[in-house]
Parts: structure tokens; C-alpha cells; sequence
């Protein structure tokens, strides 16, 4: 019941927020959007499973935190190995296929996840919801900066849509901790439920006409962006910013629970499952605010760098305090300045260039960016099983300090023909 008000609420949101987009758009292009949109709500769903049933997986299969960290380090090395590739196969089979494809790949891995009956085939299910999230992601962020405010401000609109993702980050924890500890349902259930509603996207998806855009993404094409200061810059600062909120989304119900007094303390996974659902409802809620910003490709560098700031107060807080109701303060006031990162830095990249070079930028900063929680998130599982989730976090505090740094790098220059 659950998932079905989630996506209830989904479509919802969709109907009232995607007209504001572009007041002239067709029905076909309403669809359109609206696909574009649960693209990156279903990447979100993939980014933040892990954190959500990473309790009762341990339980299930019988897991340690390393072992957590390596389904998560699983899920991203292989989008990291697929990422350049997905752009090309956009580009020869167009937006609806890899569209269809993404949703029905990563149906069939949460499923396989659900059913998994040890840590290898757990980690196969991860590395094909790999697959599944890179499609949907490429789907979506190339489609957001085009479809959505007549193309004119990309970093307002990939702010925008990717407030979706922050949506997706406050229902899947809240829906998968609801029927996982519901006496009817279980572990293998909510997880089915979740495959469930994917798929339903994945027949949506069926119905628009897309537009003809190419993802611009072509290796040679790639090879000579690969020359661009801006772009080495962006990709550094993604690795950063997706460690970052890697680690939040993975890591954030362990530490709760940790600091509440483990799991078997009363009530300490559902705290932590709120605390998760909290960060998630600041990022929708941040990039939402942020999307109201005019002309934020020009700003966008100054705010990311201040953010910054928030964020490494935040998680010092997070590393030295004894009080669980303080930790979720601080992970909700990181949450917020998380939120417009990534698709500031996207937006801000993005407006120093032409439109057809979006796909071979978008591929090669997200694939550097894929770097981060491909190390982070094992090393923070690694060192856990003897120091704990909290002290290990001191290792997202020094990706934000080093965000910082590349932050004053990112200024905008004028357009590039490359």
C-alpha cells in the first residue's frame, strides 16, 4: 500500500510541477518529461537500495558492514564501467529504448537482490542494477537540461529535475522500512514491490514520442573534450560531491542505528530509517528551492563553494557528537546543502559549451565522478567493522573538504565550440 501512495505522490508531484516547466508542451511532451523525471527518481531508487535494506540484508545473508560496502562499491564500479558506453547506445538506438531498457534492467536486478540466497549472487544483482541505473541516468540528465525550460537555463533545470532523485531518496527508505518489518510482507516482498513499481515506469515509458536529441556523445568527440580544463575540473568535483552523497544515502541508517544503540536497541532501525527519509526530503526540498534561482549557471560555482562549508561543519558534527537526535540535525542540515551540488556542477559545466556536446561531457565527468563512492564506500565499510560507522565518516569530511577546493575552480567562461 505503501509503494502505491509513493507512486501515487509520484505522479502527483508530476502533474503539478512538470506544466511550471514549459506552459506550451504537448501531451506527448508532457509524457516526455514525465519519463525524463522517473528516469532519475528510479537512479535514486538504485543509489540509496542498498542504504535502505542495508540492516536487514545483514540479516538476511548474513553480512558485515564491509561486505554492505561491497554491494555498494559493486553498484558503482559497474556503472562506472558502463557509463561512456550507455551514451553511445542512446545515440544509436534513441532515448526510448535505453529508456525501456534501463527500467526493465533494473526491475529484474532488485528482484534478483530480493531472491538472492548468498553475498555473490548479491553482488550480481548489485552489478546489474548497475547497468539498469546508468541507462536511466543517461536517459534522464540529457534529457532534463533540453525538455525542461525551453533549454535555456541548464542548471536551473537540472536542479529541478533532480529534485526527483531527493523524492526518491525520502520514499524508498519510508517504503521499504514499512514492509520489511510489516508481519505480512518481509524482506523479499517490499523488494518485489519495489521491482514492481520500476517496471511500471518501464511501461510508461512505452508511450511518448521523444524528441529527436541525440545524446551527443561520440569517442572521438570525447577524446578532444577530454582536453578541456573545465571538464577535468567537473569530473573532479563530481568524484567528490557522488562520494559525498554516496555515503549519506549507504551509510546514514547504520550510523543512526549505531549511535542509537544498534539494532537490537528498541526502535534504533526505525530511527535511522526517518533519519534516512529526512536527508532524502532535503535534497527534494533543496534542489526544488534552488530550481527558483534565475541564472544560476553564472552563480552556481560561489554557491557550491559555500555549501561546501555547511556540509564539512555537518559532518563534523555527525563524527563527534554522542546524541542521536543532534546526528540527525546535522544529517538533515547536510542533506539541504548536499542537494544542489551535483546538478549545479552539471548546469555550470553545461552552459560553458554547446548543446551537442552535452552527452560526451555528461558521460565523461559522471563516469570521474563514479571514482569516489566506487573507493569511499568500501573503505568506510572496511574500517567500520573495527572503528565504527561513525569515526569512519571522517573520511566523507575530507571529500568535502577537497569539493571545496575544486568549487573555486569551476567558475563559468564563455561557450566553447569544441
Amino acid at each position: 500500500m505503501i509503494v502505491m501512495n509513493s507512486l501515487t505522490a509520484a505522479v502527483a508531484l508530476l502533474a503539478v510541477f512538470t506544466p511550471v516547466c514549459e506552459r506550451r508542451y504537448s501531451t506527448a511532451v508532457h509524457l516526455t518529461a514525465a519519463v525524463a523525471l522517473l528516469a532519475v527518481f528510479t537512479l535514486a531508487i538504485c543509489f540509496i537500495l542498498i542504504g535502505s535494506i542495508s540492516e536487514e540484508v545483514k540479516v538476511v545473508l548474513r553480512l558485515d558492514n564491509s561486505q554492505v560496502g561491497t554491494l555498494a562499491s559493486t553498484l558503482f564500479l559497474t556503472c562506472l564501467a558502463v557509463q561512456l558506453f550507455i551514451g553511445m547506445l542512446v545515440d544509436k538506438w534513441g532515448h526510448k529504448a535505453m529508456a525501456i531498457t534501463g527500467f526493465l534492467i533494473t526491475s529484474a536486478s532488485i528482484f534478483g537482490l530480493a531472491f538472492a540466497g548468498s553475498f555473490s549472487i548479491s553482488m550480481i544483482a548489485c552489478a546489474l542494477l548497475g547497468v539498469g541505473a546508468m541507462c536511466v541516468n543517461t536517459v534522464g540528465n540529457t534529457l532534463i537540461p533540453i525538455v525542461l525550460f525551453g533549454g535555456k537555463d541548464p542548471a536551473r533545470a537540472s536542479n529541478f529535475g533532480n529534485g526527483f532523485v531527493g523524492l526518491a531518496f525520502v520514499m524508498t527508505p519510508l517504503g521499504l522500512g514499512y514492509l520489511m518489518q510489516h508481519p505480512a510482507f518481509g524482506y523479499r516482498v517490499a523488494l518485489s514491490m519495489v521491482a514492481g513499481l520500476v517496471l511500471s515506469f518501464g511501461l510508461l515509458a512505452f508511450l511518448p514520442r521523444y524528441p529527436s536529441v541525440s545524446t551527443g556523445y561520440r569517442l572521438a568527440q570525447a577524446v578532444g573534450v577530454l582536453r578541456e580544463r573545465p571538464v577535468w575540473i567537473a569530473g573532479l568535483a563530481l568524484l567528490s560531491y557522488i562520494a559525498l552523497e554516496s555515503s549519506f544515502s549507504t551509510w546514514i541508517r547504520p550510523y543512526i542505528t549505531e549511535l542509537s544503540g544498534g539494532a537490537d536497541a528498541s526502535g534504533a532501525t526505525r530511527r535511522a530509517t526517518w533519519v534516512l527519509s529526512g536527508f532524502g526530503l532535503a535534497v527534494a526540498l533543496g534542489r526544488f528551492a534552488t530550481s527558483t534561482i534565475r541564472n544560476l549557471s553564472r552563480i552556481g560555482a560561489r554557491l557550491v563553494a559555500g555549501l561546501c562549508v555547511v556540509t564539512i561543519a555537518a559532518i563534523a558534527v555527525m563524527v563527534l557528537t554522542t546524541s542521536p537526535a543532534l546526528a540527525a540535525t546535522a544529517v538533515l542540515i547536510a542533506g539541504l546543502a548536499l542537494a544542489p551540488m551535483f546538478p549545479t556542477i552539471v548546469g555550470v559545466t553545461f552552459a560553458q559549451y554547446e548543446p551537442r556536446l552535452y552527452g560526451s561531457i555528461f558521460g565523461i565527468i559522471f563516469a570521474i565522478g563514479l571514482l569516489g563512492p566506487t573507493v569511499l564506500l568500501k573503505l568506510i565499510g572496511h574500517f567500520s567493522v573495527e572503528a565504527g560507522v561513525q569515526r569512519s565518516l571522517m573520511l566523507a569530511g575530507f571529500m568535502a573538504v577537497l569539493l571545496l577546493v575544486l568549487s573555486w575552480m569551476l567558475h563559468p567562461k564563455s561557450k566553447s565550440q569544441t
